[in-house]
């Protein structure tokens, strides 16, 4: 495995991490009767904390969308570089560094963190055309 198909399995199990510690802030404050629901009706209001960690969720997967296409572009074109590599890996610390740094409402160092991860990705997709 290379190191950015690695980087990307390891960018998937954040995703995982981030998706059930929010399924447990979501049980602890709404209850299972909520959570186990189909949530046809609305759903009651959401405490800050909770809120951040469904919009966190949200946003790694939409980061996902980008990163996954970019690492495999890299991977099937065989342009795997060190940089390419460093890349990826950043992503990865930036996404497991953006949870907290989003609950928390750390500014600006979630958009910082976001940031480095758009990058990362962007230096994939951009290394892959070269």
């Amino acid at each position: 495995m290379t190191p950015e198909l690695a980087a990307l399995a390891a960018a998937l199990l954040v995703q995982m991490a981030t998706l059930a510690l929010m399924a447990v802030v979501a049980n602890r404050e709404l209850g299972p009767r909520v959570t186990l629901s189909p949530r046809d009706p609305p759903l009651p209001p959401l405490s800050s904390r909770l809120g951040r960690n469904l919009r966190a969720v949200s946003n790694g997967f939409e980061g996902l969308v980008l990163f996954a296409p970019a690492v495999l572009l890299v991977h099937f074109t065989g342009q795997s570089t060190a940089l390419t590599q460093i890349a990826a890996w950043v992503y990865v610390l930036a996404r497991l560094l953006y949870l907290p740094a989003y609950v928390l409402g750390l500014v600006p160092w979630r958009s910082l963190l976001w940031a480095a991860g758009f990058f990362a990705t962007l230096i994939l997709i951009l290394s892959a055309l070269i």
